[in-house]
């Protein structure tokens, strides 16, 4: 039953799926923001601690820090970006396929757009895991009982190992533990804001702060060291984007609800505490006549007794926002399988209740591969902070972006107003851009070089992808003359029914032409085939195949998917009678599929190191019949030489 005509929900019924679904969404969508107190405000005011840190530098970063959750996440995302939604659907490529279908033949810009959106959230992907799992097992030095038997090697090994048993249930899937996912994020968000309760009455004064005029100080009097700090600064707004990624899981109203009620405040709250106990530490060493030292403020607020327990607690928070963001990136690959940017992967479901729920091998590897090498490369998450927010801002300059173009072609905006809306964040999310530029050498080169090896893959399968096309186009006739001049000269035929896939229906497939010319003979009933994926996450069944009769001879039929479905061919095509078309029978039944070789030419097409990498994504793509879930045994490919 669509939405439109739903029976009215009664508010006994309603309010419970709202809270169950806010739970969910505190454990899904702000791990990762929400773990950012363990490591933002620290090498924030790491970056001023060159020449010593004042007072005035302790209040200019935090104010800089709360303005920012304010301004990125609540004003953009929470009040604007939200808005934006794909059929209830977010995130990058929700918003770039919705762009596209808005600005027809000038979708180009779009669909560059949610390229690189994409590419550089498998950056964000491989940090996300690294720096905050490893930023909770730092914890254990802030206790002196531990500190010796944790050091930062030992620390290192734990966070190896975590991660590697965290990677290594993927392919069971998070159903059975996800259900914890909510209350654990509940006991995190109250702790931590409890924790920032406590210490703000070190420095009651610490709500001055909330004047954005500290912050503006701060960079005013502080040169390029401001802009470092800023970028720095940026770390507390990690993962803001699940906000608009998730809410097709979740709906608006459950994400809104738990940021406003919950998470703001308790991320505030935690902040400002951090923030006066610093204070608090630097009136005492001033007092004592001794240096102060920037230190691991989020752990030492925790009475030592109760310290153990946190970074349990913490190990747990960061476990799950890991976990979020390969979710993540599963669906964001899926995406841009459907989406043609990148070759068919092999893809299990993981739970038989819900299809989002989903497991991509060569992913899952790849990220722990990268999460390894991360993680042994800079050693502590401190280092490793400076390449985190690259990654961050510039999927924010892009969705931005995108913004401009639903809220100027799909909302259809005056321009005026669109720019009104869409300039003061830019602004904002190239200043932060420019800040974490400046971060490149100390680790910030790390995301960008994922986001170009993403973005030539990207970019070469898409250019391959349109050569083989255009080979395919040169090569075919309209499939209209053939059934006229099979109906003229009819071939042998031959009893069941064959089913020809091909991209563009109205022409023969290639595999049709080879089989007339190779085997001569006709089956009793062809359709061909062509899948589509629309700019829709979800197509119903109503929409889900269109189907033309051309003669006695052929059937057209087209299959729509949205762009987060899995094609399941056989069974939308009626084998077994599930649908509303005359039903197939199975055992009499075959598919045909064209299957090119491709042969590299430095003279034609692409150059000869592009061809050579399509070549290897063409070679290691999942095999259409899995991919199009159809039964190994009952497809026959044949194709011809290609040069690419």
């Amino acid at each position: 039953m669509s939405p439109a005509v739903q029976a009215p929900v009664s508010t006994a019924q309603h309010h419970p799926a709202l809270i169950g679904l806010t739970i969910g969404a505190i454990g899904v969508v702000f791990g990762d923001i929400g773990t950012s107190p363990l490591y933002a405000f620290r090498d924030a005011l790491g970056q001023s601690a060159a020449d010593g840190i004042d007072p005035s530098e302790i209040l200019g970063v935090l104010s800089l820090a709360l303005w920012t959750l304010t301004l990125i996440v609540t004003c953009k995302y929470v009040f604007f970006l939200m808005r934006a939604d794909n059929h209830g659907e977010g995130g990058v490529l929700a918003l770039a396929a919705l762009a596209r279908r808005a600005l027809g033949m000038r979708s180009r810009i779009a669909l560059v757009l949610g390229a690189a959106g994409a590419a550089l959230f498998y950056g964000d992907a491989i940090i996300t895991p690294s720096l905050s799992v490893l930023s909770a097992m730092e914890g254990l030095q802030t206790i002196p009982s531990a500190a010796k038997l944790f050091d930062e090697g030992t620390i290192r090994a734990l966070t190896i190992g975590i991660l590697i048993a965290l990677f290594l249930i993927q392919k069971r899937g998070t159903a059975m533990v996800a259900k914890l996912f909510g209350p654990v994020c509940i006991l995190w968000f109250v702790t931590i804001g409890a924790l920032g309760i406590w210490h703000i009455a070190d420095e009651l004064s610490i709500f001055r702060v909330l004047i954005p005029s500290y912050g503006i100080r701060f960079l005013a009097t502080h040169g390029t060291t401001g802009l470092f700090v800023l970028g720095a600064v940026f770390l507390t707004v990690t993962g803001a984007e699940a906000l608009t990624a998730d809410m097709g899981h979740f709906g608006k109203r459950p994400i809104r609800i738990a940021w406003l009620f919950l998470v703001f405040p308790a991320l505030t709250l935690n902040y400002l505490g951090q923030g006066a106990f610093a204070l608090s530490h630097l009136e005492a060493a001033a007092a004592a006549g001794t240096p102060f030292v920037n230190q691991n403020w989020f752990f030492l607020m925790a009475p030592e007794s109760f310290r153990g327990p946190l970074i349990v607690l913490a190990g747990f928070a960061t476990v799950i926002a890991s976990q979020a963001v390969i979710t993540g990136a599963f669906s964001l690959t899926q995406q841009a399988v459907q989406l043609g940017l990148l070759p068919r992967m092999k893809l299990r479901q993981t739970s038989a209740d819900f299809a989002g729920q989903i497991y991509i091998p060569a992913i899952n590897w790849l990220l722990l591969v990268g999460v390894l090498v991360l993680i042994v490369q800079f050693k502590t998450s401190s280092a490793m902070a400076a390449a985190y927010g690259i990654a961050v801002t510039g999927t924010m300059v892009v969705t931005t972006l995108l913004g401009y173009l639903v809220a100027r072609h799909v909302w259809h905006w005056k321009r005026v107003w669109a720019l009104t809306a869409v300039l003061p964040f830019l602004c904002l999310d190239l200043v932060f851009f420019g800040a974490n530029i400046l971060r490149v050498v100390e680790g910030g080169w790390v995301p960008l070089a994922i986001a170009a090896a993403i973005g030539l893959l990207i970019y070469t399968w898409v250019r391959g992808k349109g050569i083989v096309r255009a080979f395919e186009a040169r090569q075919s006739i309209p499939l209209a003359d053939l059934a006229a001049a099979l109906a003229k000269r009819p071939p042998e035929r031959v009893p069941g029914t064959a089913v020809f896939l091909t991209a563009n229906p109205r022409s023969a497939p290639g595999a049709l032409l080879h089989n007339l010319k190779h085997n001569k003979v006709l089956h009793e009933r062809n359709l061909v085939v062509s899948i589509r994926t629309t700019d829709r996450p979800v197509v119903d069944e109503e929409h889900r195949s269109t189907v033309e009769r051309l003669d006695d001879n052929f059937e057209i039929v087209v299959l729509n998917y949205g762009f987060m479905e899995s094609p399941d061919v056989p069974a939308d095509l009626g084998v077994g009678g599930k649908t509303e078309m005359r039903s197939l029978d199975a055992m009499k039944t075959s598919f045909f599929i064209g299957r090119n070789t491709l042969k590299p030419e430095a003279d034609v097409g692409m150059p000869l190191w592009q061809d050579r990498i399509f070549m290897f994504m063409q070679r290691n793509a999942s095999d259409p019949t899995d991919f199009l879930k159809i039964p190994p045994g009952k497809v026959l490919e044949l194709g011809e030489q290609v040069t690419v």
